[in-house]
């Protein structure tokens, strides 16, 4: 069974697509197969794997031209990760979306035929609650929210939150909120402990344990086309995002949702 998880928050800036990439990565390194789907059009996550932003078969294709999702992937050279990238023409895709019919599910359309080719499907949502994301919340079981240690962080949270109630009540029964992670985390900064605090009063069961803290190093790796696992291992943002896979996958095959292996200890 191929577990589909949904990476979304309406507000930029949370670390969303950089924790698209590096769990993606970490996964991979912990022998699960993993493909990750940029639906943003920034395309931050293609080109943050080292792809061009202008291939000629992308999401955009996928989604308004019905193209087999099968031959939009794309091998990132990182072990067991795949893409499906975005390009400049998915800028236009959430209007021309608009008039089309089953509007809201043509990436649940486009995933079924990958079911069991892959341990876990990572969305990339752009930042924003538009058809894209809709069409993400329709296709996927599972939702992580990433979001940053500062005070206006939790500021539309609880509108993500009722977007997600609104989609399984009409649009898939299966979503549900897997996990809240709290990002750009500086634990000298008082107000990102009491943001924490606030949040886990909110959502006491699903606020991952692993929080990610502000790294320069993994902030340089996107510009290098790589992970921050494959740019510097050792740094604490490659580590950080090593312990967020060990405790997604053990989440996962907690609640049954995949039949995973136990963790692999792995570096970074």
């Amino acid at each position: 069974m191929t577990v589909r998880l949904a990476i979304t928050n309406q507000k930029g800036g949370v670390g969303k697509t950089t924790t698209a990439i590096n769990l993606g990565s970490a996964l991979g390194k912990r022998k699960q197969r993993v493909l990750l789907v940029d639906l943003d059009p920034q395309a931050n996550a293609t080109s943050g794997l080292g792809q061009e932003k202008d291939s000629a078969a992308s999401m955009y294709q996928v989604l308004l031209e019905g193209f087999p999702i099968e031959r939009a992937i794309l091998s990132t050279g990182f072990q067991e990760l795949d893409l499906v990238p975005a390009s400049v023409a998915m800028a236009g895709a959430e209007v021309e979306l608009v008039p089309q019919l089953a509007r809201e599910s043509r990436l649940r359309e486009a995933l079924r035929g990958l079911d069991g080719r892959y341990d876990v499907i990572l969305v990339d949502c752009p930042p924003s609650l538009g058809l894209l994301t809709v069409n993400a919340l329709t296709a996927c079981s599972h939702v992580l929210i990433p979001l940053q240690c500062e005070y206006y962080s939790l500021e539309g949270l609880a509108q993500l939150v009722s977007a997600i109630d609104l989609v399984h009540e009409r649009l898939n029964p299966e979503i549900h909120v897997f996990g809240v992670l709290m990002t750009m985390e500086d634990r000298r900064n008082r107000l990102a402990v009491q943001v924490v605090e606030d949040v886990r009063r909110h959502f006491p069961r699903q606020v991952l344990t692993t929080r990610i803290p502000r790294s320069v190093r993994r902030a340089e790796a996107p510009s290098h086309g790589k992970p921050a696992d494959e740019y510097e291992p050792g740094s604490r943002g490659a580590q950080a995002y090593g312990d967020l896979a060990r405790e997604v996958i053990g989440r996962l095959r907690a609640e049954r949702a995949i039949d995973m292996p136990a963790p692999v200890v792995a570096h970074g």
